[in-house]
């Protein structure tokens, strides 16, 4: 079936813009993706908006639908009512380019940021071994298609330009835990605690653990409750837990 929608889509640059009001053709079966793809074949041929892969895959077409971070190319036009306005604007917590497409490249700095894998020493790549069960939690969070919705989404970063450059969000902040949580990284033997990073450095306090991130996560990773919250209890654990506070010290005089 075939009917006709009412799309607002936000046009213009860094300098400013506004919504502009399309009516556009819509087929059974297509996404919000097909419908901006048709604007910019019949009604607005210099739209611009990122895109790739248009399977959910490789997070280049976040945008926000009705004031939601969504994947433009996983949303369904069958979620809309028929009589609905469809609105789609540009992330709002990244700097505008033109049109729906935004400059992220605050994640790509904050992802620099976050020190690598460390090998552990005497181990050559091929002869890690690792048990299932400690592999599946840092597992999940490897699906991650660095769409940045929940960077997009975090109040922290979204509300606040201020907390940007002591804050890595929780894209970046994930990205530490499953590192910490990896059962063969060797960080701290090279003097690195990432818990102590992830507090000092990523600003893991800044987080009050809300959930929107995990909400608008596509691949459905319970960031809030697999990773940022248990990277918060190591971090107390840490810092105020006194068998560890005694053990660090009892380690520390043995070097």
């Amino acid at each position: 079936m075939t009917h006709t929608a009412h799309f607002k889509v936000w046009r213009g640059d860094a300098t400013g813009g506004g919504l502009a009001d399309y009516e556009v053709e819509v087929n059974e079966g297509e996404v919000v993706l097909d419908i901006i793809h048709r604007l910019q074949a019949t009604r607005a041929p210099d739209l611009a908006v990122r895109w790739n892969c248009k399977a959910g895959k490789c997070g280049s077409c976040s945008a926000e639908i009705n004031g939601r971070p969504r994947l433009l190319c996983m949303t369904r036009m069958s979620v809309f009512d028929p009589a609905e306005t469809v609105t789609v604007t540009p992330l709002r917590a990244f700097p505008v380019v033109r049109d729906l497409v935004t400059d992220v490249s605050f994640n790509y700095a904050k992802a620099r940021d976050v020190p690598a894998f460390v090998p552990p020493p005497g181990l050559k790549p091929g002869e890690y071994r690792m048990a299932q069960e400690d592999v599946n939690r840092p597992q999940e969070f490897r699906k991650c298609i660095e769409c940045f919705l929940c960077q997009d989404v975090c109040h922290v970063v979204r509300d606040h330009e201020e907390n940007k450059p002591a804050f890595a969000g929780p894209r970046f902040l994930m990205r530490v835990a499953e590192l910490d949580m990896h059962p063969l990284d060797a960080a701290a033997e090279t003097g690195l605690d990432r818990k102590t990073a992830a507090q000092r450095d990523h600003g893991l306090g800044y987080c009050n653990i809300t959930k929107c991130c995990t909400e608008v996560c596509p691949e459905s990773i319970k960031i809030t409750d697999n990773a940022l919250i248990p990277m918060k209890e190591r971090v107390a654990d840490r810092r105020y837990d006194p068998l560890v506070w005694l053990g660090s010290k009892i380690r520390r005089r043995g070097h």
